[in-house]
């Protein structure tokens, strides 16, 4: 009876140990993040600023987005880490600048200039903790589906139980209809993934890394058939992106209703941004600049959180910014501040979302810096800085500076740089100090430069505007 009773005793501890795993796994939150690829502040047929009417697409159609939206919360100053893909994607999984890391630009440097671009890692070091590791050691099973682009052995060296491999954009063009640029496959993996985490009780973090909007010409056939109709209207090229644009939300769509097949909704969070901007629009009050620039176009992208504790149809006004992502997560999935690696530049948004959007975010620095010292605009390598409503751009061929208030000029049509000098003065203080802590790179004087000589090209157009630029 003794024996009997000693091996009832080791059962129940054991199945109450199953139990309280199951009910942690219960208890923390899932994350699926979407990163769609070269998609603007104004690429969905969502609005990101509740005053400003080109914060949404004249031709695209996302009603899936626009469904996400509606039940979650809208975020009308959010930026991209970078105006271009590969520093972002590098930035999202450290928590830490494109500066700091040393891989500001994706494309290789253009010679021939007055200053001499500086030269980049574009190596994800295995010292580097991701976001995907800090979950997985957390107890999350963790995947990475699409587009990766910063190599270092690929997502299954740093944290991800599943994944695509060290892919690039080459991927987006191995695909075609009915599964263009493999968004649908994505979608459906994520499905897989899904399942089997909740089939192990585990909680788990899936990153999305859309190919899209690379290859629009692979959009489906029906979809494209759609937007004929705008042909003489729009340029070829935004007509093929809007049906990619809604082939895209089409996937979205899919992952939405897995999440509510399997009944994870109520303890998941669904995170949609873009990886930089790609313009603003032409209307009057839209933002200027594309990709390349860290004008607005350049970096403030769409950001879309719904999730348990986020009210529906919400607006959150705080500027925030891709590497704030990384605590986010980490403090949702209760990992302590105290296991965040070093060098963390990025702040919880939590209480935004768990307050109706309203409060601040507590990062080590109240400014956020956008750094990118390349050609790649005919502005030429600049960095800038925000603090408050107050942007600075510094210009590094002229050190030349502007000065924007944003409540008042979301555009950036009016410098008050010669109104406001203490600002300038105070703000570009605070610029050089960030990027002298961080040991970022600067652009320097070329020896060999010819003013004599013809210009080397550029990859965009004037004051960041997007041109044929290739990541």
């Amino acid at each position: 009876m003794i024996q009997c009773d000693y091996l009832l005793s080791i059962a129940l501890v054991a199945l109450l140990g199953l139990c309280a795993d199951a009910t942690r796994a219960a208890e923390r939150p899932n994350f699926i993040f979407m990163l769609s690829d070269d998609q603007g502040w104004n690429g969905l047929s969502v609005a990101m600023h509740p005053e400003v009417a080109s914060s949404k697409g004249e031709i695209f159609q996302t009603p899936n987005l626009e469904r996400l939206a509606s039940q979650g919360m809208r975020f009308s100053s959010a930026y991209a880490p970078a105006p271009v893909c590969s520093p972002t994607r590098i930035s999202l999984q450290t928590g830490k600048s494109p500066a700091q890391l040393h891989w500001t630009k994706a494309a290789p440097a253009v010679a021939g200039r007055k200053l001499t671009e500086p030269r980049l890692i574009k190596d994800l070091s295995k010292e580097e903790i991701t976001i995907g590791e800090l979950l997985r050691k957390a107890g999350y099973a963790t995947a990475h589906y699409g587009k990766w682009h910063i190599a270092g052995g690929g997502p299954g060296v740093h944290g991800y139980n599943e994944h695509d491999g060290d892919t690039g954009n080459e991927n987006a063009f191995k695909y075609t209809d009915p599964n263009p640029v493999d968004i649908f496959g994505m979608a459906e993996r994520a499905t897989k993934f899904m399942e089997k985490s909740q089939q192990a009780n585990k909680p788990f973090y899936i990153q999305l890394s859309w190919n899209a909007l690379h290859a629009p010409e692979l959009a489906m056939k029906a979809t494209q058939a759609k937007y004929e109709k705008y042909a003489s209207q729009s340029n070829s090229k935004q007509v093929a992106t809007a049906a990619i644009t809604e082939d895209l939300d089409s996937g979205v769509g899919k992952v939405l209703e897995a999440v509510e097949r399997l009944r994870l909704s109520k303890n998941t969070y669904i995170i949609y941004m873009s990886d930089n901007g790609s313009g603003g629009g032409s209307k009057r009050g839209g933002i200027r600049g594309g990709k390349g620039s860290v004008w607005e176009g350049g970096i403030r992208v769409p950001l879309i959180v719904r999730g348990p504790g986020v009210s529906e149809n919400s607006w959150c006004h705080t500027p925030v910014v891709g590497y704030d992502l990384f605590p986010t997560f980490c403090a949702l999935a209760g990992i302590p501040e105290t296991e965040l690696p070093n060098g963390i530049e990025g702040g919880s948004i939590t209480s935004l979302l768990h307050n109706s959007g309203e409060g601040s975010v507590r990062r080590k620095r109240e400014e956020i810096v956008f750094h990118f010292p390349h050609y790649q605009s005919d502005d030429g390598p600049h960095s800038a800085i925000r603090l408050g409503n107050l942007k600075l751009l510094h210009f590094y061929e002229d050190d030349r500076v502007a000065l924007f208030d944003l409540a008042k000029d979301i555009g950036e049509r009016n410098d008050e740089a010669q109104r406001m000098p203490r600002e300038v003065q105070m703000l570009k203080g605070r610029l050089d100090q960030y990027l002298l802590a961080i040991n970022a790179q600067l652009p320097t004087p070329n020896s060999n430069f010819d003013p004599s000589l013809p210009a080397a090209p550029r990859k965009s157009g004037k004051n960041g505007k997007k041109g044929a630029d290739k990541k």
